[in-house]
């Protein structure tokens, strides 16, 4: 055996072999190298979210419409102004276990007396207002009060006070027992 060129072949065999994987792995990478175009996808989505907001928009429209028709005729039959929910607080007391007077917003876990105040003097006076306070609205009033009360979180509190509102006594008593102190 000839040692002088074995050794050469010991380095001719494996460079040959490395560079003809690494040729090999360029090819491959660079083919792999695809971008997927989901544009039209996208569009095509878009599009079908704009018909469905604007089929969304119809319905609501036709049911507000077909309700204040249906309220207004029965206030007209009756001959009345559209009722309002009565406010029973018998039925608050027994359910809550406390008095309960008329649009207290303390009702509502997470509003104490300050907030009460805060929220009456920015004009929310009654469950019925504050039902319809958007959530930024109420964090105004909150913010208006200074950092000690930005780490209230009023989410929650339209939602409590349509309850409170509606004399939906049971629901808002069993939600609040369900969340941690009136947060969502």
């Amino acid at each position: 055996m000839d040692f002088e060129n074995m050794t050469i072949w010991c380095w001719i065999i494996p460079l040959l072999v490395g560079a003809i994987c690494g040729i090999l792995g360029y090819l491959l990478g660079r083919g792999g190298d695809t971008t997927i175009d989901n544009s039209t996808e996208l569009k095509l989505l878009e599009d079908i979210n704009l018909r469905l907001q604007t089929d969304l928009d119809a319905c609501d429209k036709k049911v507000s419409t077909s309700a204040n028709l249906g309220a207004s005729a029965a206030s007209f039959a009756a001959g009345e102004a559209i009722a309002s929910f009565p406010f029973d607080a018998a039925v608050a007391k027994a359910v809550l276990g406390k008095t309960i007077k008329q649009d207290d917003l303390k009702v509502v876990e997470g509003i104490g007396p300050k907030i009460e105040g805060m929220l009456k003097d920015a004009g929310i006076k009654t469950w019925k207002s504050l039902s319809k306070a958007t959530v930024a609205n109420c964090q105004k009033v909150l913010d208006g009060g200074g950092k000690r009360y930005q780490v209230h979180d009023p989410a929650s509190w339209p939602m409590q006070c349509k309850m409170a509102y509606e004399g939906k006594w049971k629901q808002l008593l069993k939600w609040q027992d369900e969340h941690n102190h009136g947060k969502l």
